[in-house]
């Protein structure tokens, strides 16, 4: 079975390395020629694609030919207020798709079509966004739900793992907001099996909210972190206090996949 996946990044390269490790050929993108030989140095079947709003940059029909299943995680990269039109632009790698006729899809979304009003929320709760960002991945989750009965939706949360742990950069600031909300966050190392889960079982045509089961508030979380990293504990105001948060649960990650979580937050 061979494998694409359209974003050879802080996820897809370790993705890629243990989906290889199972047996599985994988191919995947970078976003320059550059990248694209030094991954290729590296034994892993890289193709530079660009998705831009005027089209595809690249040989899309030679990466996406003869794959069994595409994973996509490209993100929306609005959060600089770039003003990117992300539906434009996944609309001609959707094209692209179509034309090659790839038998199932894995979208890789972001809890952040969930606004904060919606307060609890899992998979059976139809999201209200409340950022552009939010909004443009709605639309695109739809566009792929569009596309083939064979696609799978999955809303990660705030992931850390690795070299990525949020307290490192929270250290120290004082008059933060949003104290008494609880973290959504989840390991790469989950994040990883649960994708091979779907994989291996074959379960197209649902949503997962990929968020771990646990959710200390941040103000509580990101202080422990941060004196368990030897580092000065983020201040929060108290302003906002009483308002809502949102806290994102799953039904069919255990449901649907039977999945048990590897990794604490």
């Amino acid at each position: 079975m061979t494998i694409g996946i359209a974003g050879l990044g802080w996820l897809g390269k370790p993705l890629a390395r243990k989906l290889t490790t199972l047996g599985y050929q994988v191919k995947g993108t970078v976003t320059s020629a550059k990248k694209a030989t030094t991954l290729q140095q590296r034994g892993i079947n890289a193709f530079p694609l660009e998705i831009t709003e005027a089209g595809v940059i690249g040989e899309p029909q030679g990466f996406l030919k003869s794959l069994d299943i595409l994973i996509v995680m490209i993100p929306p990269g609005l959060r600089r207020n770039t003003g990117a039109d992300y539906v434009l632009k996944m609309t001609h790698f959707l094209a692209e798709i179509e034309t090659a006729q790839v038998p199932a899809c894995i979208f890789i979304s972001s809890t952040s079509v969930y606004g904060d009003e919606q307060g609890n929320v899992t998979e059976t709760l139809l999201p209200a966004p409340e950022t552009e960002a939010g909004r443009q991945l709605k639309q695109v989750e739809q566009l792929f739900f569009t596309l083939t009965s064979h696609t799978s939706i999955v809303r990660f949360g705030g992931l850390i793992g690795g070299a990525r742990q949020p307290a490192k950069y929270l250290a120290g600031r004082t008059n933060l907001n949003g104290g008494k909300a609880p973290v959504n966050l989840i390991h790469r190392e989950d994040c990883i099996g649960i994708l091979i889960a779907i994989i291996q079982q074959e379960t197209y045509g649902h949503i997962f909210n990929a968020v771990h089961p646990d959710h200390p508030l941040k103000e509580d979380y990101y202080s422990d972190k941060a004196e368990m990293l030897g580092l000065e504990p983020p201040q929060f105001s108290e302003k906002n206090k009483e308002a809502i948060f949102k806290k994102v649960n799953s039904v069919n990650l255990e449901k649907v996949l039977g999945y048990v979580f590897t990794k604490e937050i």
